[in-house]
Formats: C-alpha cells, sequence, structure tokens
C-alpha cells in the first residue's frame, strides 16, 4: 500500500494544516494516492486523507519567515518519527508546502531504492544562485533536501530516520562535529548526516532524478488556474518579471501559498 504523509502544526505565522489538506485534494488529483496528516488538531477527513493525531514537540525553536516578515515557533523536529507513523508500505514524504501540480511523483514508486530525496534545488525563476544550499557546515557537507523523501519500510530506511533521530536528541554535538554556524534545528542537514552515515560515509547516496524546483520567499506566488501559477520577481537588474508555471514546485513564498490556499476553501 502507497501512500503520502504530511506532518502539519499551525504556528502563530503559518496555517499548516489548511496546506496539508489542501495538498491531499491534489495528491489524490494527479497521484491518485491518499495522504496522511500528523497534526495536533483534529479534523474531519475526507476519503482522500485521515489524520494521525500526535502532539507537536516540546520546543522553544522559532523560525523567521521573510515573506511574512514575522517569526513563529517552528514545530518541525519530529519527522524524525515519519517511519513509524506511516501507514503506508511506500510512502512519500512531502512538507506541506510543496505543491503537487503533476504526476511527476508517482515515478518515485518505480524507483527500486529504499529511500531516495533530492541532492540539488535551484530558484525557479533562475534569478537567484543557489549555491549556499548546496552544503553546509565549514567542510562543506552536500546537503539533501527533506521537503520530498520517499520510503519503503525498509532496515534501511528504519536507519535513516533512527539516525536523524540521533542527531536530532544530540544537536549541540553536530553543530560542532559539523561546524554548523546555525543554532536552529533542520531536518536538511539531520537528513544529510543521517543518509551519510548510513551510507558508509561515502557520499553515495541514491537520489531523486531531477532537481527541486524552488519559488523563494522574495518571489509573488499567485495561482492562475487549478494547476498553473504565475510567479512574479525582480531580476538582477531590479526590473519586474514573471513567469507561468505548470509543474510541481516547494512554495517557500509561504505567505501566498496560504492566501492560494484560503481562497480554494
Amino acid at each position: 500500500m502507497k501512500g503520502a504523509l504530511i506532518f502539519a502544526y499551525n504556528n502563530e505565522t503559518v496555517d499548516y494544516l489548511a496546506m496539508a489538506r489542501w495538498s491531499a485534494k491534489n495528491i489524490q488529483r494527479h497521484l491518485g494516492i491518499s495522504t496522511a496528516i500528523v497534526t495536533n488538531e483534529s479534523f474531519e477527513a475526507k476519503d482522500y486523507e485521515q489524520c494521525i493525531t500526535v502532539e507537536p514537540p516540546v520546543t522553544t525553536q522559532k523560525r523567521y519567515f521573510r515573506d511574512h516578515k514575522a517569526a513563529g515557533i517552528w514545530y518541525n523536529t519530529n519527522r524524525v518519527s515519519a517511519y513509524d507513523l506511516s501507514p503506508w508500505d511506500h510512502t512519500l514524504l512531502l512538507d506541506s508546502d510543496y505543491v503537487v501540480a503533476s504526476d511527476q511523483l508517482n515515478v518515485l514508486f518505480g524507483v527500486d531504492q529504499d529511500f531516495l530525496a533530492h541532492r540539488w534545488a535551484y530558484d525557479i525563476t533562475g534569478n537567484r544562485p543557489f549555491e549556499g544550499n548546496r552544503s553546509f557546515g565549514t567542510y562543506h557537507m552536500p546537503m539533501m533536501w527533506a521537503t520530498v523523501v520517499a520510503f519503503r519500510k525498509s532496515k534501511k530506511a528504519q536507519l535513516i530516520f533512527d539516525s536523524m533521530e540521533m542527531i536530532r536528541n544530540n544537536w549541540n554535538h553536530y553543530l560542532d562535529l559539523y561546524q554548523i554556524s546555525e543554532q536552529t534545528y533542520r531536518n536538511d542537514y539531520a537528513l544529510s548526516i543521517a543518509m551519510n552515515i548510513v551510507n558508509g560515509h561515502t557520499l553515495s547516496d541514491p537520489t531523486i532524478p531531477w532537481q527541486l524546483a524552488t519559488a523563494t520567499p522574495e518571489t509573488k506566488l499567485t495561482q492562475v488556474d487549478q494547476d498553473t501559477y504565475k510567479i512574479q520577481y525582480e531580476n538582477s537588474e531590479q526590473k519586474q518579471r514573471w513567469m507561468i508555471i505548470q509543474q510541481d514546485f516547494h512554495a517557500m513564498c509561504k505567505r501566498d501559498l496560504g492566501d492560494i490556499v484560503g481562497n480554494s476553501s
């Protein structure tokens, strides 16, 4: 049995649960699978979704959202429990702000690997270089993205999530070991380190065979129709430009995505 899994804990800035439920509709429409949503808020689930009620992790860490120009409590440290919480044999673990606008992710169910994540991400407008998001720490550890992960119930996947939990529980140690300047726990970093540990420090992890398209917080995102989006941005010459896209992408411009979700209900 296969399906999607999304963690969705609201804070004072972002309604992640609304995003997750909107995404679940798109996932069912394009991929033909159901979505399990991990949250602490009960809701009346439709036939394409289910609610997994888990209290959010106890945390005081905050994240600054550039598009909101505000900070919010960051309930994002229990993604390490995805393996145990997923009701599926083959799971697509997605961020709630990942927009599914095609059937592309179905490809991952046919790849003969127990665990896959993105190695590379890029600015969908081509306007901003992503060099700073390709590695982390003083020693330039290659970064894997936790935005989209495909995993099977398997020993390897379990080891990766167990390793992520170990890293999270000993975060200060790994900050020092990898010489990471950011103090806030980040799933991308924990995933990168965990995959490297499980693969014997060979940096030979199998990856999702395309790059992660990203709409950055500096862009203006609007919806043209059901699976068509408009991205407005300022280029390097400070001129206003726009583009139309019809594809899956990571919407880091959460305020705009929230408006799209709110207008769709």
